[in-house]
């Protein structure tokens, strides 16, 4: 009588996978990204301060009868739109390295936090720069001021793309931030002993005059004929 040998399988099933695995966003996640998205638009008055005080101003003069500009050669009004673009690409800039620093797992909700929060800020930065500067009652400070004397034309922002920019780098520098220096997760399946499913067994050809059937081995030789 012979023994039937089983050739054993190389196939291991995985192991089970936890609930819950650290992938899920948690609600202390949900409340790092509020608390970025408001510390960064709390930010935004920083913005509408030094865009006040560093713009280039512009200045009209009047006639007593109409108002116009003191120097049409002048590149102050372009000036204005870049002081605010530099300075948006600066608190970007600062704002996601800040963010990172803070929490450098990352996450979506510390993106969408700085998102939301840094476009929000150039918001309250644009409306406050513009109250602060100078009043934009223009007939009003012509007359203050009086004929031929020139006066201070109130802040404008003439290319409102420039909103953009403070989320945008934000987003940008943080993600690549994140890309670069995060640790991550290592691979569950890096370094298993899982072997190929089905074996490989099953798919090879029996060589000419063997056994097709698992765990054969070689034929006896047959008795000699009295």
């Amino acid at each position: 009588m012979t023994e039937a040998v089983t050739t054993p399988s190389p196939y291991e099933p995985p192991p089970p996978v936890k609930p819950g695995g650290s992938a899920g966003i948690t609600a202390g996640d949900i409340r790092d990204g509020a608390a970025v998205a408001l510390v960064t638009g709390v930010a935004g008055v920083l913005l509408g301060l030094l865009w006040a005080w560093l713009a280039p101003k512009t200045q009209y003069v009047s006639n007593g009868e109409a108002v116009f500009l003191r120097n049409t050669e002048s590149e102050a009004r372009i000036g204005t739109d870049g002081t605010f673009f530099l300075l948006s690409v600066g608190f970007g800039v600062l704002s996601a390295v800040l963010v990172f620093l803070w929490r450098r797992r990352g996450g979506v909700p510390l993106v969408i936090g700085l998102a939301i929060g840094s476009g929000f800020a150039a918001l309250v930065g644009w409306r406050l720069g513009l109250w602060l500067g100078p009043s934009s009652d223009v007939a009003a400070a012509a007359l203050k001021a009086g004929k031929g004397v020139p006066f201070d034309a109130p802040l404008q922002l003439l290319a409102r793309g420039v909103l953009l920019v403070w989320p945008m780098v934000a987003v940008a520098v943080h993600l690549g931030l994140t890309a670069l220096w995060t640790p991550h997760d290592e691979d569950p399946d890096a370094g298993s002993s899982w072997g190929p499913y089905p074996p490989a067994h099953v798919h090879t050809d029996p060589s000419p005059g063997s056994d097709p059937s698992p765990g054969s081995g070689p034929s006896a030789p047959e008795p000699p004929k009295a």
